[in-house]
């Protein structure tokens, strides 16, 4: 499914395969030889979707593109399935494994590995050719990678890396009435979208 949302519609390289059960949401760009499988979700919030060459994204991958946080994958890019990719960049030849979750501000350099179920926090950067393994966290700028159970070290690190005014734009503390005030008037944009006929967006299926 092609929409258009806040005045942007998706471009697909000829080139490109897009499921027909993936959604594309806004300004999403998708890249030559690109791979986007069923149940994928690209969706260009109030920022952008940038997908590189021969990037495959695999079933019920979610990848969002933010305003102050694009969504960019390079080239060569392995997204797994279910994996979370919000506002984050991800450089080429790395490797996002299923279920990863990064963050807005994230980025994971070329060549890196973020395993199953890893994570990478807010505004945290995992070098190049860096490995996070299985369900571990990378959290700070470099990032400290550490297991789940070291949960008061990544709070320490994480405290200062403005986790909800990132992802939500609130100042911290903020109750979730206002977050989620915010949050129901951020997405009600999607009230206005438009889904699009195939030739209405450029697609190579």
């Amino acid at each position: 499914m092609r929409i258009e949302h806040r005045g942007g519609r998706p471009q697909v390289d000829p080139s490109a395969y897009v499921a027909p059960t993936a959604v594309l949401s806004g300004a999403v760009t998708v890249g030559p030889g690109a791979r986007i499988l069923h149940g994928a979700v690209l969706t260009a919030e109030d920022g952008e979707v940038r997908i590189g060459a021969r990037v495959v994204i695999m079933e019920h991958a979610l990848i969002r593109g933010r305003a102050t946080h694009p969504a960019v994958v390079g080239d060569d890019v392995m997204i797994g399935p279910h994996t979370h990719v919000n506002g984050a960049i991800v450089e080429s030849e790395a490797f996002i494994a299923t279920g990863a979750s990064l963050f807005p501000g994230a980025v994971v350099g070329t060549g890196a590995e973020v395993r199953i179920n890893g994570v990478v926090q807010v505004n945290s950067r995992v070098e190049p050719g860096s490995v996070v393994p299985i369900g571990w966290i990378a959290v700070g700028n470099p990032a400290t990678i550490l297991p789940p159970e070291r949960h008061e070290e990544i709070w320490a690190i994480q405290r200062g890396l403005d986790f909800t005014g990132t992802v939500y734009g609130t100042p911290a503390p903020s109750g979730m009435r206002e977050i989620m005030r915010r949050q129901s008037e951020y997405y009600g944009a999607h009230t206005n979208d438009v889904v699009l006929d195939a030739g209405e967006s450029s697609n190579g299926t």
